[in-house]
This record gives C-alpha cells, sequence and structure tokens, in this order.
C-alpha cells in the first residue's frame, strides 16, 4: 500500500499536472485511501495489495440509488506492487461520529437505506454469504453460509485463525459455546437473499444534511437475510455509548410496521446474526493477534448467546 508521497507520485505520472490536494483520508485493514483533485473534479484513490474489494465496489456501484448512494467506480488498475481503484469522492460526516441527537435524526435514512438494499434485484447474481469480485457468493443456502464460520478455509485471506483462537488468552470456549446458539437459532432464519453490506460501522456510513450521503467500502458484503445489517448496530451498540439511548431494535419494528412488512421471527433472527458477527470479529482479532479487542467481542457474544431470545428458536 502506497505512502502520501507514493500515491501523489503515482497520481501525477497517470493524470499530469491537473493532479493536487492529495491528501490521506483512511486507511481501512486491507488498503490506505487518499482524497485528490484533478481539474475541478474529486476522486478518492485506494491503494490494496487485493483486488477483489475493489471490484465489489464497482458492482455495489450499480445498485446506487437516491436512498442507497454508492460512489461510483471511475478504474481499477495495477500499481506494479499491488493494485488502485479510484472512485468519485462523496463528502459527510462518518456516522460513528454522531451524537444521539444527530443519530435519532439520522434514522428514517438509515431504514430507507436498508430497505433500498433489500430491495435490489439480485437475479443477475447466485449464492448466500460472502460475495466476490464477479458477484456470486458460494454457499447453496442462507443457514449453510452462517454455519460457514466454523470454518479455517485455506483460501481466506484470514487463514490460520483458528490455531490463533485456540491458543490465545480467550481461548477456543466462547466460540464453541457461541456457534452452538447460532446453529439452533438458525432454524428461525429465513432462505431469503437480499444485499447485505455487513460493515455499516468502521467509518464506511457518510452523512450529510440528515441523510446519508455515502454507503462504501463494500468488501465485506454477502447475498443473506436483510435483517443482518440491522445486528450490527446492535451488537456493537456497547462501543458507542452516544447512542445508549438508542434503541435500534425496537424503532425497526416501529418502522416495519409502518411500512406493512411483515418480519417472522424478528428477535430469533436478530439475535442469531449478532451472534454470528460476534464470532466473525474472535476470528477476524484471532488473525489479528488482537488479544484484548477478541477477549471483548468474545464477552459480547456470549452476553448475546446467552439472552433469553436465544433459547428458543422456531418460537
Amino acid at each position: 500500500m502506497l505512502n502520501p508521497a507514493a500515491a501523489e507520485s503515482f497520481l501525477a505520472a497517470r493524470f499530469g499536472h491537473g493532479i493536487g490536494n492529495v491528501s490521506p483520508i483512511g486507511q481501512g485493514e486491507w488498503s490506505r485511501a487518499y482524497a485528490f483533485r484533478n481539474g475541478d473534479a474529486e476522486y478518492v484513490v485506494r491503494f490494496s495489495a487485493l483486488d477483489d474489494d475493489f471490484r465489489k465496489d464497482r458492482l455495489a456501484a450499480g445498485y446506487s440509488s437516491r436512498d442507497l448512494p454508492i460512489p461510483a467506480i471511475v478504474e481499477i488498475g495495477e500499481t506494479g506492487g499491488g493494485f488502485f481503484a479510484i472512485s468519485e469522492r462523496a463528502h459527510g460526516d462518518f456516522l460513528d461520529n454522531l451524537n444521539e441527537r444527530q443519530m435519532r435524526t439520522l434514522l428514517p435514512s438509515l431504514f430507507a437505506a436498508l430497505d433500498a438494499a433489500r430491495e435490489v434485484d439480485l437475479t443477475g447474481s447466485t449464492g448466500y454469504g460472502g460475495w466476490g469480485g464477479d458477484g456470486n457468493a458460494p454457499y447453496p443456502s442462507w443457514r449453510e453460509a452462517l454455519l460457514a464460520i466454523a470454518e479455517d478455509w485455506p483460501e481466506e485471506r484470514t487463514r490460520g485463525w483458528r490455531e490463533l483462537l485456540d491458543a490465545s488468552p480467550t481461548g477456543p470456549a466462547p466460540f464453541a459455546e457461541g456457534l452452538a446458539r447460532l446453529e439452533a437459532l438458525t432454524r428461525s432464519c429465513p432462505e431469503e437473499r437480499h444485499l447485505i453490506h455487513s460493515d455499516l460501522l468502521n467509518f464506511n456510513v457518510l452523512v450529510a444534511n440528515g441523510r446519508i450521503s455515502a454507503v462504501i467500502d463494500w468488501g465485506c458484503a454477502m447475498y443473506g437475510d436483510f435483517l443482518y445489517d440491522l445486528a450490527w448496530f446492535l451488537f456493537w451498540s456497547p462501543w458507542y455509548p452516544a447512542w445508549r439511548g438508542i434503541d435500534f431494535q425496537g424503532e425497526a419494528a416501529r418502522h416495519f410496521a409502518s411500512i406493512g412488512l411483515d418480519v417472522p421471527h424478528f428477535e430469533e433472527r436478530l439475535t442469531c446474526y449478532q451472534i454470528h458477527i460476534g464470532l466473525a470479529a474472535q476470528a477476524y482479532n484471532a488473525f489479528k493477534e488482537r488479544w484484548d479487542v477478541l477477549e471483548e467481542t468474545a464477552r459480547r457474544t456470549l452476553e448475546v448467546a446467552r439472552s433469553p431470545e436465544a433459547g428458543v428458536p422456531g418460537r
């Protein structure tokens, strides 16, 4: 991934003297991003050792709408030592930084974005679970995609996490307990296939004037039950004390009722997906050897897995 000086040199060599205002705007787990101008137009360039996430962003941009704005990808290519992607720049504040009043103001736009993702036409793609740069996912059912969280696949970028988890100070027991609850709760989950972002925090949503102005970084995106993205806010809420007074589940239930959407096994599905999110976080933090974060996410996963809803699948 290119440093600031190398990024500016790359852009100048590619676009010439029209390049200006090159500045770092963020560094994800798998890429580094810089804003820049080319004449009067504003863009973002990202550099990574992998190109699959960039190709997913390009496909996701095809689903962009007023309620689900996704920046267009202008170009994807090779740098010589990796890959780059150039996208149109969106402006706004990060959702993660909103206070309670701002988040409450945003809720209608957030639910509109989730509705728009739920209504995306996916007939040109196949499968469940995390999809690749070709737009297809590997699993024939949503249940199989969820239960695959237990597998340490050698072809995945986080390969080796299982051995690291087993040897960690936290150990494998919390993961095993959460997995058992997950397996039981999948019986309540429908075999529906919708577009899921699966990472709506971590500075991946921009907000302007009380509305979502961009949803970026679709590298974790999946196909499956639309409630998964809502579960993301429920699971990670303890990490956002400014939102402590917001009942995301209750607000969502009221929203679904207002649009006449029936959501069977609402609580069980949300519990199931929160557990899955927690298991994925344990696997990832074990891979990164972030033992303190691993312990926090394991504790949170058990808190959810031991909740009353976790014990009554299919209610």
